[in-house]
């Protein structure tokens, strides 16, 4: 819902930062040190130890930011760096949850994160394949004058809001259930909102 708004700050943030760091790592080598990062994220949160999975998921976050204005500002943005960088994205989003839960793997939630993946794995496939379809049409991303390799249709979770859920689960452990349901009930209502759009639309 905030990407949209945020987009332009985050590459004014990041253009000059991604001119030096350009010129030493390749946006390739980025994707993949942010993926690193992101598992050890999940490890911490397994290990109970919230504090240093919190830090861990933000430098994640910082450094998937990084590597597509490497990449934009050194003229080295590929279609295969687009499916790495989502690749490694939906991976973490799937392990991070996984590993918080399995550190007090009740019922509760195991049942809650079983309702958030489950809510994930549909809008991926709604998001997914409606971005499919706007790029066969020559109406995705490269018409729309858009950085990304594909468009993404706006949605009420995006970037930025996951960033803050996933923040939360690290810093309210023991608020996990609550907060997987109520972020599956948002994942569910994008993946209505793309339903609805594409009926409108296709």
């Amino acid at each position: 819902m905030m990407d949209h708004a945020l987009r332009k700050v985050k590459d004014d943030v990041y253009l000059p930062i991604a001119r030096e760091v350009g010129k030493a790592f390749s946006p390739m080598s980025i994707t993949l040190a942010a993926g690193a990062v992101g598992v050890c994220a999940a490890l911490a949160g397994w290990q109970g130890q919230y504090t240093l999975g919190l830090l861990l998921w933000l430098l994640n976050r910082a450094l998937d930011g990084l590597d597509g204005a490497v990449a934009r500002a050194t003229g080295r943005q590929s279609d295969f760096g687009g499916f790495l960088d989502t690749l490694v994205d939906f991976t973490l989003y799937t392990i991070i949850p996984i590993g918080l839960a399995l550190r007090q793997p009740d019922l509760p939630i195991l049942f809650a994160l079983i309702y958030f993946l489950g809510a994930c794995y549909i809008n991926a496939g709604a998001f997914l394949y409606l971005s499919a379809i706007l790029e066969r049409r020559n109406t995705g991303a490269k018409q729309r004058g858009e950085l990304t390799t594909i468009h993404m249709p706006r949605g009420i979770i995006e970037g930025a809001e996951a960033i803050i859920f996933f923040s939360l689960f690290f810093l309210f452990p023991d608020a996990l259930v609550f907060l997987f349901a109520l972020l599956a009930s948002l994942v569910l209502a994008t993946a209505a909102r793309h339903l609805i759009w594409a009926g409108r639309n296709l």
